[in-house]
């Protein structure tokens, strides 16, 4: 499904397994109820919202140019420019033949986010504010929506999403926010510099690492406690025990990373359940809870860790 995304416009998929709206979402459409909706007013949506739909399409040749309808307009808080959204997702290849469907969060249970800004296709930046928490959104996304056509690529095939929206994410923090611990990590050294500046993580030494997961506490957050099925937003540096050697930072990309806590390392799932909000803290996570024996893009096979991670927002 992330393929289907990435090729128009690398659009974000959200992913939250959660019904939401009034008690009666029942849902089914057949003509355009919204701007812009031509291409999108020929199927029919079923289905109750909070449930994977079934959907029906026209017969004939898929649309060639983007558009949106709205299923169910929902009954909760509207959405608007700037918002990020919470939903549920089923993504389908409209080919006139198929029309298979290409993934769904009601299958997966993973959430994801998307931001409501000039970064996707204007036919979703416009069918986002046409819809409340609640409702229930069909997009046909054609090659007019992509970031930049290139004449020499073969068409992708038209997709269609219908979306159901959940609510909208928490705004993260900018950075980790208390008091300082004072705690460490020996053999590793954190400098947090204060305010929004990326701390520095020194992981040269000689100290032997420990083979079981290590995690201190420097800024103590005063958050809600991160839960094992929650999706964060954080930012990060991460480095070679030993070495010194970095082979990630959000920081330096100036881009938090948001993702489901349950989709990576076993040493981030352990470490960051129980982590209130706001929070700083350094792990080393030996190569067991980490990538074993597989070495990694910039990370040799069997290397210890080292992170130092703020908790920006848990939800």
């Amino acid at each position: 499904m992330r393929r289907a995304l990435a090729v128009l416009a690398a659009v974000p998929l959200i992913l939250f397994a959660a019904a939401c709206g009034s008690s009666d979402n029942s849902s089914s459409t057949g003509a355009s109820s919204a701007p812009g909706a031509s291409g999108a007013s020929g199927f029919k949506v079923t289905g109750n919202v909070g449930a994977k739909p079934t959907v029906s399409f026209p017969s004939g040749s898929p649309a060639t140019t983007s558009s949106y309808t709205v299923v169910q307009p929902g009954a909760g808080d509207a959405l608007k420019t700037g918002d990020r959204v919470i939903v549920n997702l089923t993504v389908y290849n409209w080919d006139g033949k198929g029309n298979a469907v290409q993934g769904s969060s009601y299958d997966t249970k993973q959430p994801e986010t998307i931001a409501v800004n000039e970064q996707i296709p204007q036919v979703l930046q416009e069918g986002f504010t046409k819809v409340k928490h609640g409702g229930r959104l069909l997009a046909v996304l054609a090659n007019d929506s992509a970031a930049q056509p290139q004449a020499t690529a073969p068409a992708e095939p038209t997709k269609v999403f219908v979306i159901d929206v959940v609510g909208t994410a928490p705004a993260p923090l900018k950075a980790a926010t208390g008091k300082e611990t004072g705690d460490s990590i020996k053999g590793v050294k954190v400098v947090s510099p204060g305010g929004e500046k990326a701390p520095t993580l020194t992981t040269k030494t000689k100290e032997k690492p420990s083979d079981k997961l290590v995690v201190k506490t420097l800024i103590q957050g005063t958050g809600p406690k991160v839960q094992p099925g929650q999706t964060l937003t954080v930012n990060y540096t991460g480095k070679i025990w030993g070495t010194d050697k970095q082979f990630d930072s959000s920081w330096e990309r100036g881009q938090p990373a948001e993702f489901p806590l349950g989709n990576v390392i076993q040493g981030w799932q352990q470490g960051l359940a129980g982590v209130p909000v706001g929070s700083r803290v350094v792990m080393s996570i030996p190569s067991a809870m980490g990538y074993g024996d597989q070495a990694q893009q910039g990370i040799p096979a069997k290397s210890t860790l080292v992170f130092v991670v703020d908790v920006l927002a848990a939800y």
